[in-house]
């Protein structure tokens, strides 16, 4: 019973994942948007969701509609699709210069700006990695999903001076995600 036992505390002890952010940084409530257009934005509603999470999402918010929102904070799914940019009848161009405005509005509004990254490699290439060197680098706290940075882009963009937690999978996320909120 007592080697059971001491499995059993091994096994949940390797579980529990210990995060780089070491306390919360952003007040509620948030607005949820994408950079990028990407469909991972609807997975983080459904996170925000469950862990009820204050917050509005507007996937194409722009910066002059930031302060009407009556958010204090920003969470920011990194990510392009160009099948999403299209369906939002949006050139890449066009929403990184979006992307660029609102996050100096977030920062001119004192709002803490959360970034994620949950596509994966999948979401990962030219057009997403785009977004992800203007963007990393504003953030005040980085997510991503392990294999969505193999290459340890986040790493670099983040410098050391952005916390920047890895999870395995999606699911994963709502945990620190839920922990970066007062």
């Amino acid at each position: 019973a007592l080697l059971f036992c001491s499995l059993l505390l091994a096994a949940v002890s390797a579980s529990a994942q210990t995060f780089n952010l070491k306390a919360p940084i952003a007040d509620k409530p948030a607005v949820l948007t994408s950079s990028g257009q990407s469909a991972d934005i609807e997975m983080i509603k459904v996170l925000l969701d469950r862990a009820k999470l204050q917050y509005k999402m507007d996937a194409k918010i722009a910066a002059s509609g930031l302060a009407a929102t009556g958010a204090k904070s920003m969470i920011l799914v990194l990510g392009g699709s160009s099948k999403g940019l299209g369906a939002a009848g949006i050139s890449a161009q066009a929403e990184l210069d979006r992307t660029k405005a609102l996050i100096a509005e977030a920062k001119k509004q004192g709002m803490k700006i959360v970034g994620l990254h949950i596509g994966g490699e999948g979401r990962r290439g030219e057009l997403s990695d785009k977004f992800l060197v203007d963007t990393v680098p504003a953030c005040d706290y980085v997510i991503v999903v392990a294999d969505g940075n193999k290459d340890n882009l986040f790493a670099k963009l983040t410098g050391g001076k952005i916390p920047l937690d890895s999870v395995e999978k999606i699911s994963k996320v709502g945990d620190p995600l839920v922990k970066a909120f007062k």
